[in-house]
């Protein structure tokens, strides 16, 4: 604890954002280039060292954040990468894209604003590139034993790092054209630019992790060949089968999913597509549901120059301040929160219809209705109460020209027939089934991430990751000295 008056004397100060006028003109992200280093020593010393961290409950992966913030706050920035790195495969993808639970948990956060943990952890790691932190490690000797990742997202990178680190050879199929699962193609470029995922992706490179794109487990490569040829399997698909929303007038034209909406913005940030097929330039757009993947719709359309953007939630409006009877501390609270997105939203007034920024809380969608042609124009909503029913007399219509829903996914999408061909058993929640070890009920077969946990975060999806990789060597090896922080039962706090 470098400055044991820190969290008395220092106020909070987060990462600045570029003004909205100048970022909404490009795809890169959203902060101000090397405005974090001069301020995050002295947020790092606002942490207290906790006689009991609670911030290490918060956080799956277990991250040392006391001792990594001391060292920070020292400017001992090669020890604050080592310690980082020891739970964390990719801690500059956690520190861009998580929502941070571990500041929820903040003991600080008790009565004050928590310490800044999510930006110091992005610096270390920004640093650890910067000065050559972060250099490939190979294992010293191979066991001769082979493993197959399906899946390239955070779970089975983290998973693929660190069995070939263990010392087993280690291919990775992935069946778009590029590694990176949804961080690749589901994150907009604005959230993270993929230049720190190529940059992972090398290290690994060079560690010995293959790779296999544009290989669908399933439909390209027989599922029960794969096992075959390999002494165990580690499934790490995602949990990608989107909700859908049933309501009257789906069938129109102009009515898309998220996910099939961003990976085109995607492509074009890549250099595929000089322009998405589904661009929402000029257009009124609507999106349905109020999560993370609804921002990310949204500030894609800005950046495309829609005409208007509003998205809805079915949620009330959650208030500026913890509820400690819903949200006691430790837990991560639902509190009203201003992303980029809804930042830029709200000064560029994209949604005329709503509020403060774009969204309309507490709605519904009822139907959707088009023009002769079959092309979608308005979206029918009613407000709803805490129950979710509709209140009498608040129905009316929102012009959309294109609609995207951001519903969330249910498990794994099995239209590849990776999942029948292997004879995979699922759970109720339609995940894959599996027991305290990882294990499916086909031997040598392992689930994790989304696939088998459900949709959860990208810091539990590396957890997983590292978990399965660790019981994956001790059933090739007997032992294994790889690090598990969690168990295939574990969740968030709650109360």
């Amino acid at each position: 604890m470098a400055d044991p008056k820190g969290f008395m004397t220092t106020p909070r100060q987060e990462w600045s954002r570029r003004p909205v006028e100048e970022r909404v003109r490009d795809w890169d992200e959203v902060y101000v280039p090397g405005a974090l280093l001069p301020i995050i020593s002295e947020q790092a010393d606002r942490c207290m060292d906790c006689g009991v961290p609670f911030c290490h409950q918060a956080c799956p992966l277990g991250n040392l954040i006391p001792e990594w913030n001391d060292l920070v706050s020292r400017e001992d920035w090669r020890a604050a990468s080592d310690r980082l790195h020891a739970t964390n495969n990719f801690p500059e993808f956690t520190g861009r894209l998580c929502p941070a639970p571990c500041e929820a948990g903040c003991v600080l956060a008790i009565n004050q604003p928590a310490v800044t943990i999510k930006n110091v952890e992005c610096a270390i790691a920004d640093r650890a590139w910067e000065e050559g932190f972060t250099p490939a490690r190979p294992p010293e000797r191979l066991s001769g034993k082979t493993v197959a990742v399906i899946g390239s997202g955070p779970t089975g990178l983290a998973a693929a790092q660190q069995l070939t680190r263990a010392g087993h050879t280690v291919a990775v199929y992935e069946k778009d054209d590029r590694i990176g699962g949804l961080m690749r193609y589901g994150i907009p470029e604005f959230k993270m630019e993929k230049r720190h995922l190529e940059r992972r992706i090398g290290q690994m490179l060079a560690e010995g992790t293959k790779f296999r794109t544009s290989t669908a487990v399933g439909r390209d490569v027989p599922a029960a060949g794969l096992r075959d040829r390999y002494d165990a399997v580690v499934i790490a698909t995602g949990a990608t089968a989107w909700r859908e929303l049933p309501v009257p007038g789906r069938e129109l034209s102009g009515i898309y999913q998220a996910m099939e909406y961003l990976p085109l913005s995607n492509r074009v940030c890549e250099g595929d597509l000089e322009v998405s097929p589904l661009s929402a330039a000029g257009k009124h757009v609507v999106i349905v549901g109020g999560g993370d993947t609804g921002a990310d719709c949204l500030g894609t359309a800005v950046r495309e120059g829609a005409a208007s953007v509003t998205q809805l939630d079915i949620y009330a409006q959650p208030g500026a301040e913890r509820d400690e009877d819903s949200d006691p501390w430790p837990t991560y609270p639902k509190i009203y929160r201003l992303s980029a997105a809804h930042e830029e939203a709200r000064e560029l007034r994209t949604a005329p219809a709503a509020d403060a920024d774009a969204r309309l809380f507490a709605a519904s969608t009822l139907r959707f209705t088009g023009d002769e042609r079959g092309n979608v124009r308005s979206l029918h909503l009613v407000e709803v109460d805490e129950r979710r029913l509709p209140v009498p007399g608040t129905g009316r219509a929102l012009p959309a020209d294109l609609v995207l829903l951001a519903l969330g996914f249910s498990g794994p999408d099995r239209e590849d027939g990776l999942i029948e061909q292997l004879g995979l058993a699922l759970g109720p929640r339609g995940t894959i089934a599996r027991d305290d070890g990882f294990a499916t009920n086909v031997p040598g077969v392992f689930a994790a991430g989304d696939a088998a946990r459900g949709q959860s975060l990208i810091v539990w999806a590396i957890a997983e990751g590292r978990a399965v990789a660790a019981a994956v060597d001790r059933y090739l090896t007997g032992s294994s000295r790889l690090p598990a922080p969690i168990s295939p039962t574990d969740r968030p706090m709650t109360v």
